[in-house]
């Protein structure tokens, strides 16, 4: 089996982006990063996700963002909350972590170098998504192009792919998706600002996108939504 670097923070998308690789004959690698992230439960998803999967080589990276801040997931700003996914603006909004993936790709980069692996795979989506600049299929196919630029195995003639498999897709697509690959979506965790037990607020932009992503997949949500 080829090895693939599969980005994996325990939300809904990355694991479904992981249960596509493995279906597609790839032996993960997992990538989590701790980069000072307010809502830190979905490490622990990603550590259960990945068991749950079969996984056996799951890294977790400690980068600390909150060194530079200016995000509402690293930073003392406020999380938005909305009533409904209607009220969700065409603007990035604060929750955007300032070239969050760009990092978090060239770390999975690297990792790909050491373990021999030619791909990598992350869970952006550009269709039912909150309008970040780096999930976008322009920025994938850049970064692409950077890899082979900046690494040894591009010198040398070799080529790196980026797997984005849900970046066309629809949240309800990718959650029909992920149900056929066989997930569990109880195990996931979406919300930015969690309660104190790990509970999604059910009100910022991610809880509103997968809510709305059940709802239209006509599938029951999982997800334990709590009071703050």
């Amino acid at each position: 089996m080829k090895k693939a670097v599969v980005l994996l923070s325990g939300g809904l998308d990355s694991t479904t982006c992981l249960a596509l690789a493995q279906r597609d004959g790839f032996e993960a690698v997992c990538l989590s990063i701790a980069y000072g992230q307010r809502h830190l439960v979905e490490l622990e998803r990603a550590q259960t996700v990945a068991r749950a999967m079969g996984v056996t080589d799951h890294r977790v990276v400690q980068l600390d963002l909150r060194a530079i801040g200016g995000s509402a997931l690293t930073d003392a700003i406020a999380v938005p909350k909305h009533d409904d996914v209607s009220q969700l603006g065409a603007h990035i909004p604060v929750t955007y972590v300032p070239a969050r993936n760009s990092v978090f790709l060239s770390i999975a980069l690297g990792l790909a170098e050491v373990v021999g692996a030619r791909d990598l795979f992350i869970g952006v989506n550009a269709v039912d998504y909150s309008g970040y600049p780096d999930c976008r299929p322009e920025f994938i196919a850049a970064f692409e192009r950077l890899a082979t630029l900046a690494t040894k195995v591009g010198v040398e003639g070799g080529r790196f792919v980026v797997h984005a498999p849900l970046s066309g897709m629809t949240k309800a697509e990718i959650i029909r998706a992920g149900l056929a690959a066989g997930v569990d979506y109880s195990a996931t965790h979406s919300c930015y600002d969690p309660t104190a037990d790990g509970r999604a607020c059910g009100r910022c932009d991610s809880c509103l996108l997968r809510k709305k992503g059940f709802a239209d997949a006509g599938v029951p949500d999982p997800t334990r939504y709590g009071e703050r």
